[in-house]
Parts: C-alpha cells; sequence; structure tokens
C-alpha cells in the first residue's frame, strides 16, 4: 500500500490555512537564506515560497553571493533575528566551504530556528523538551506514520544513514517516551557489518543514505513499511528516484511511501507548521498577559 505523502501534507497546508485565515495581527513570516548559485537550492527555495504563499506565510528572500563572508553573512542574520516581522529563519544548505555550518546556524534565535537545526533545539530534541523545534525532515516522517495510523510504539525501526539532518534526529524522536514514539531504533551505515541482515530485521526501515536504489528486496523483511527518504535525479535529466529499489520492494512491503510524493511533501508541511508555531508562540509572548507576569 502507497502511503500517500503528498495528499497528507496537503491536508496539513489546508489547517495552516485555516489557521493563518484567522489572525487578526500580522501574518507569519518566513526569511529564506541562499548563499550561492545551487541550482537545486534554487529550487527548493521556490517551492518552499509557493507553499507560504498558499498557505498565507509572507517569505523573505536573502540571496548572496558564493563569496559572502562569514561575519557578513552572521550580521544578515542577526539582523532577521531582530525583526519582529519574521518569525522563522531558514538557512538554505549546503553552504559554500568556507563558511562554518555549525557556526552560522548556531547564529539563528532558536526561537525562529524553524529547521530544527540550533544546538539548543537539537539538545531539546534528544532529552525530549517540548517547547523546541522538531527538523522538518524526521518529523514529517513521524508525522507521516501517525497519520496513515502506522504505529512505531515497540517496533523495530531501522535507520540507513546517519545524517545530521536526517538520521540522527529521527532516532531521537522516535526513541522518545512519548506520544508516536517508543520505537526500539537501530541506525546503520555504510560501515554496518552485517548491513543486510539489519535492514531485514525492520518492522519499518527508513532509506536514508543518498544512494539511488540501494535497498533491495533481500534487505527488507515481508510486510515491512519502508520509508525513502533519499531523492536522487540522474545526471541524464530530470528522473528522480529514492533509495529504495522501489519497483523489486514495493511488492514485499505492507506500507511504502513514493518517490516522489512521500516524505518530500511532509518536509515542508513541517517547515510551515513550525513557522506558524513560532507566530504563535511570540503572539502569546508578547500579550498583555505574559507581559504583566
Amino acid at each position: 500500500m502507497l502511503i500517500d505523502g503528498k495528499a497528507i501534507a496537503h491536508q496539513i497546508e489546508q489547517q495552516i490555512t485555516n489557521a493563518i485565515s484567522h489572525l487578526t495581527h500580522r501574518p507569519p513570516g518566513l526569511a529564506f537564506i541562499l548563499v550561492g548559485d545551487n541550482d537545486a537550492s534554487h529550487t527548493y527555495i521556490r517551492m518552499k515560497k509557493k507553499k507560504c504563499q498558499e498557505v498565507g506565510i509572507l517569505s523573505v528572500d536573502r540571496e548572496f553571493s558564493t563569496n559572502i563572508s562569514e561575519d557578513k553573512l552572521i550580521a544578515e542574520i542577526q539582523s532577521l533575528n531582530q525583526d519582529p516581522a519574521i518569525d522563522g529563519i531558514l538557512i538554505q544548505l549546503p553552504l559554500p566551504s568556507h563558511l562554518s555550518q555549525f557556526r552560522i546556524l548556531s547564529t539563528v534565535d532558536p526561537e525562529k530556528d524553524v529547521d530544527g537545526f540550533h544546538p539548543v533545539n537539537v539538545g531539546k530534541m534528544l532529552i525530549g523538551e517540548g517547547d523546541g523545534f522538531l527538523p522538518c525532515t524526521p518529523h514529517g516522517i513521524q508525522v507521516l506514520l501517525a497519520r496513515s495510523q502506522i504505529s512505531v510504539f515497540g517496533k523495530h525501526v531501522v535507520i540507513v544513514g546517519r545524517s545530521n539532518i536526517v538520521g540522527k534526529p529521527l532516532a531521537a524522536i522516535l526513541m522518545q517516551k512519548a506520544p508516536h514514539c517508543n520505537a526500539t531504533v537501530t541506525v546503520v551505515h555504510s560501515h554496518s557489518y552485517n548491513l543486510t541482515q539489519l535492514c531485514a530485521s525492520a518492522d519499518i526501515l527508513v532509506a536514508a543514505i543518498g544512494q539511488p536504489g540501494f535497498i533491495k528486496p533481500s534487505m527488507v523483511k515481508p510486510g515491512a513499511i519502508v520509508i525513502d527518504v533519499g531523492i536522487n535525479r540522474y545526471p541524464e535529466g530530470k528522473h528522480i528516484v529514492g533509495d529504495v529499489d522501489f519497483e523489486q520492494v514495493a511488492p514485499l512491503c505492507s506500507h511504502i511511501t513514493p518517490v516522489p510524493g512521500g516524505v518530500g511533501p511532509m518536509t515542508i508541511a513541517m517547515l510551515l507548521s513550525n513557522t506558524l508555531l513560532s507566530y504563535q508562540r511570540r503572539q502569546l509572548q508578547n500579550s498583555p498577559t505574559q507581559k504583566n507576569r
């Protein structure tokens, strides 16, 4: 059975649109920071901005040349940190090699870090504090499973890939003692021994290794749930495939996400959701009741 991430993301976007339509103050604001001329990054920004417009979020562009200095970029981020009309700041990755990704991401105000990459929010995610922001793709996977009525409680989840964007945070989220969590999580990678056997032991297998067609039928337990996070574009054309050999693996699964149309739309939906959440928190902080306490 296909898990339709596009349809689930659309439901979430409709809920966000409805919530924003009832706001009596300014609309939520989201700033995009893009450094350089990476074609894929420009495409992702356009997709995110289009969705912002559809739901009623005001988006702001800050585009800089590849050779911008680190201090200059940090000053620009600090300016957005102080801007009362901006609720979220997104640093489009990857950054040019001369910029410290850690330093740049750490400059974003944690309360505007709607991507969930600031060390403060990463720490809150790890210890299970609920007042931070969860990174969009892992949170999107969690919500995708929950809205598909797929429980992870007590299940063995194997995550293929240990990136800071997907693998590590998803493991941290799903192992929490919280609703839609309580999974037993194994993270495997290119240097794991018995990789095929470990993957084949999964009740839920998440492929996030960035290699097209990496997951083969021998790595999937019959009846397993397979979540494909990969977005791989072949050089000879615009054809996009995931990390799972879909045609061979799909017949084995009880549920599987397609690429495109699976996890990708959920990532953007969670970005919009985090931006609205940031707006709501900031409005609450600035309310007369809170100020008079």
